[in-house]
């Protein structure tokens, strides 16, 4: 037999205590405990922060071996393929397809010339390898302690170079994504990079004003040149000889590809360069952070030509530098990559002669002479 229970009564809430008043010598209340911060950085329980402005511009540009199409990588974080013909004469649907996968601006590109595979390496630490076929990424390569700036692939064995912010450069197998060297010995950021067939393989530039050459098969340097003063950006080498150029802000030196014995240095370029281009006419483009350009004989270092590039309407003026020129396979388009985010494609003047552009021999003679007493 079950009885009912009783009703319960609610407990009546306790009373609050009565106020205390806080002496001159009582310690103060203790603070709120502020929010945690999680690892995002945002704060939990507050609004998220406002977008920070990147750094704008187009960075990074590479060529197609066949010559039909380039990419372009920027501080937007995607890659960009263009139709190279479409894109010569401004066609809206030259653009074939965008990549995206990085999430830092992309500052170097390159073809593979034996396989269907665009590489890419950005400042989020990441070098990754694409397939154009399908448009997918199909190999990452980590090691990079921070931003990747350069990437060069070897033009006959499947392994790719890349340096960045952590002062090294390191050496992949294209295949296995096994690191096969680390090239360290620079104390700053390592900004270009070339390879070649013949010992040295690889050249690094620095922001340390250095030069270095590299035995591949040891993974140790043969040499370091340290002629310069300034940040190195940019290194190229051409086609028909066995030498190279390193490009700083305080001037241009062209050396021995073998053994780095010095032969000239390129005057004149008062700027940062950032990029350089050399097609096998022996035309050589250097480009600069404030916009000028220069072209060069390569043979004897005559500056022919000196000019700025056509800012976008509407662009800052902080905008107008240059980050990345490439020529094209023939050597007759020129392609700049731009801070105002522009890609601007340059052709040579149909017009030009000897008559309209003449060389100035009494000025060249008199700056080779100077140059000469202060080597003396």
């Amino acid at each position: 037999r079950r009885y009912p229970s009783p009703p319960v009564k609610p407990l009546p809430p306790p009373p609050s205590p009565p106020p205390t008043r806080r002496s001159a010598s009582s310690p103060p209340p203790l603070p709120p405990k502020p929010a945690s911060r999680p690892r995002n950085g945002t704060l939990r329980g507050s609004s998220p922060p406002s977008s920070r402005p990147i750094s704008a511009g187009v960075r990074s540009v590479g060529f197609d071996p066949t010559n039909d199409m380039f990419a372009t990588g920027g501080a937007d974080r995607v890659i960009k393929i263009f139709d190279f013909a479409k894109a010569c004469v401004g066609a809206e649907d030259a653009l074939k397809i965008t990549l995206t996968g990085h999430v830092s601006p992309v500052r170097g590109l390159a073809f593979s010339e034996r396989h269907p595979y665009l590489f890419s390496a950005g400042e989020d630490k990441m070098v990754k390898c694409w397939d154009l076929e399908t448009n997918q990424v199909i190999r990452h390569y980590h090691g990079h302690l921070s931003g990747v700036f350069c990437l060069k692939l070897h033009p006959l064995l499947d392994i790719l170079v890349t340096g960045g912010r952590d002062a090294v450069a390191r050496v992949w197998d294209m295949r296995s994504k096994q690191q096969i060297h680390v090239l360290s010995g620079h104390d700053n950021t390592v900004g270009a990079i070339l390879t070649k067939s013949t010992d040295p393989q690889i050249i690094t530039g620095s922001h340390d004003t250095t030069v270095k050459l590299w035995d591949l098969a040891a993974g140790k340097c043969m040499t370091t040149l340290t002629h310069h003063k300034k940040s190195i950006r940019a290194l190229v080498q051409p086609t028909f000889e066995n030498t190279f150029l390193s490009g700083a802000a305080d001037t241009l030196k062209k050396w021995n590809g073998k053994n780095g014995q010095f032969i000239k240095n390129f005057t004149g370029h008062n700027s940062v360069i950032n990029a350089m281009a050399l097609n096998d006419d022996g035309v050589l483009l250097s480009a600069g952070d404030d916009g000028t350009m220069q072209f060069w004989d390569y043979h004897s270092g005559y500056a022919f030509q000196k000019t700025e590039t056509i800012p976008q309407p509407g662009s800052l003026d902080a905008e107008n530098g240059i980050f990345a020129a490439e020529f094209d396979l023939t050597g007759t388009r020129l392609i700049t990559c731009e801070a105002d985010k522009t890609i601007k494609i340059w052709k040579e003047d149909e017009e030009a002669s000897e008559l309209s552009h003449p060389v100035d021999l009494v000025a060249w003679r008199k700056k080779c002479l100077t140059e000469a007493k202060q080597r003396v």
